[in-house]
């Protein structure tokens, strides 16, 4: 059904695919793909090379760098710090980025929903 199609909500009710299709609700859904998606490409890849180089170039994995240190386990131990990373900077993103247009568009609803 198109907007046009689509019967008008009641006073007071909120029309929730109007509020899809609307320019900030777009916006935000933007802003959160351009940042999440990238990072996901990019740290899928990241994975993969660790998964691949452990399966197919286990002599450079098994260097030692010092001790019983070893390549493979410090990008193992990347994994995990780039989990972090890519975390706290999705939170920080979303804190300075998303969470405004996300409260503005709920201060809107609200507004909405009480004028019954």
């Amino acid at each position: 059904m198109t907007a046009s199609n689509r019967p008008p909500s009641p006073p007071g009710r909120v029309d929730y695919v109007a509020v899809e299709e609307s320019a900030p609700f777009r916006e935000l859904k933007r802003k959160h793909r351009s940042f999440v998606w990238p990072l996901t490409v990019v740290f899928l890849v990241w994975y993969f090379v660790y998964v691949l180089l452990s399966s197919f170039a286990t002599d450079f994995m098994a260097q030692r760098v010092w001790g019983d240190v070893t390549v493979g386990l410090l990008f193992g131990l990347g994994q995990f710090v780039t989990t972090f990373a890519i975390t706290m900077g999705y939170v920080r993103y979303a804190n300075r980025r998303l969470d405004p247009l996300s409260s503005s568009i709920r201060a809107d609803l609200e507004r909405t929903e009480g004028a019954s």
